[in-house]
């Protein structure tokens, strides 16, 4: 067949570890013989990142903002042990905590639902999404370790010098603090990206807060996102044939439970922090997670959910076989490509990434599958495939499917 042609590049941002080999793989096996690819390369690996200062993130994430779509491999953010195994010049921040700073970005989650791998959950049957506020809250909380007696207050000092004053405590022995803020900015950017993100996926959305004991911070929250869906997606929404649905988080949890699935989950940072764990582990595997990173301005950067598998890795350079699941990676190439072709008009494209998925669900639902998979599938007598044994699999299927 006539390879696919690409009039639009994507930011191709490479990664580290097993999934920098996986990446190889997929684009050798599953892309170059099909597409004319054509990126804009960024190496995210980590001593690019320490040669370069770490602007290679940021031309990364600026890049995106030009061409609209990106793909992104895993990468490492180092910790101590890091800093002396790549001899570091310092502890580079996480690239996607930078790449979704520069994009004012909302992070989506969802997994991929197959046959043969069934959710801990009975009655989920449709993929449930998570959107996470990845700004402030808990993770950028200022905190103290109070010593003894002694009163705590919060207090806001305004730049013409007046002041907001509130009692925290009245310590009478030791205890903790912790100081978290938001920004009404941020939430704006948050809301828009999620009530855009369901318009596109055509899929209901819930959001929850504890507003009832959070009466100005989480209340914040909720009236943010209630005034922009009045005021900016009321009509479309409703046109679409979704809805949008407020709820308290722990009603939402209640809730969750018994759905089907098939929605939007939109939580606030540590809430989404959770329950993108959970989610991903009761629906099987966080090898079976995309994740897609949407600004309000219309930009996506495409991943896995997962890691670099720093295990794996090490087994690979000792030369012994993996079996590592490339399966979300694969979705990421696919969520991008889908993405390209669409805003390019590109049906031939978007038709390649429906059908690289279609390959990707029947391989497995056929019984061949990497090995963490045959630890929980329930299809009969698996064939457990290496590393690249699985994505020459998946090939061989695509090119029955095309």
């Amino acid at each position: 067949m006539e390879k696919i042609k690409m009039a639009t590049p994507l930011v191709e941002m490479d990664g580290d570890e097993m999934t920098r080999i996986l990446w190889k793989m997929i684009k050798d096996e599953l892309l170059h013989p099909f597409i004319e690819l054509n990126t804009k390369y960024y190496d995210l690996g980590l001593e690019y990142r320490n040669e370069t200062n770490d602007q290679v993130t940021v031309d990364a994430a600026q890049a995106t903002k030009e061409y609209g779509v990106a793909v992104k491999c895993a990468t490492i953010t180092p910790n101590g042990a890091r800093m002396k195994e790549y001899t570091l010049k310092e502890m580079w921040k996480s690239p996607n905590g930078t790449i979704r700073a520069i994009l004012d970005g909302t992070v989506f989650r969802a997994p991929i639902i197959v046959k043969g791998i069934e959710p801990c959950v009975r009655n989920w049957k449709k993929p449930i999404t998570i959107a996470r506020h990845a700004y402030g809250d808990v993770y950028k909380a200022s905190e103290i370790k109070v010593p003894s007696k002694g009163k705590a207050e919060l207090v806001f000092t305004a730049e013409d010098g007046t002041q907001i004053k509130e009692l925290i405590h009245e310590f009478s022995g030791a205890g903790i603090l912790q100081g978290m803020h938001n920004l009404n900015d941020s939430i704006e950017s948050f809301a828009r990206s999620c009530f855009a993100f369901a318009l596109d996926t055509k899929q209901d959305l819930w959001f929850a807060t504890k507003d009832t004991i959070s009466k100005k911070y989480d209340h914040t929250f909720k009236d943010i996102f209630q005034e922009i869906f009045d005021n900016e997606y009321a009509k479309a929404f409703e046109e679409a044939g979704i809805e949008y649905f407020y709820t308290l988080i722990d009603d939402a949890v209640a809730r969750i439970m018994k759905a089907e699935g098939g929605f939007i989950w939109a939580c606030k940072n540590y809430d989404g922090d959770v329950m993108s764990d959970m989610v991903s582990s009761a629906f099987g595997s966080l090898a079976m997670m995309t994740s897609v990173l949407v600004s309000p301005e219309g930009y996506y950067e495409y991943e896995a959910a997962h890691g670099t598998v720093q295990r794996h890795y090490y087994k690979h350079l000792k030369g012994e076989e993996t079996s590592t699941n490339s399966v979300a990676t694969i979705f990421a190439w696919t969520g991008a490509l889908r993405k390209r072709g669409e805003l390019d008009k590109n049906d031939a494209l978007i038709q390649f990434a429906d059908k690289l998925e279609q390959a990707c669900v029947q391989t497995i639902e056929d019984g061949k599958m990497t090995k963490d998979l045959a630890l929980i599938t329930s299809i009969k007598n698996p064939t457990t495939l290496s590393s690249e044994g699985f994505i020459k699999a998946v090939r061989t299927t695509l090119e029955q499917i095309l």
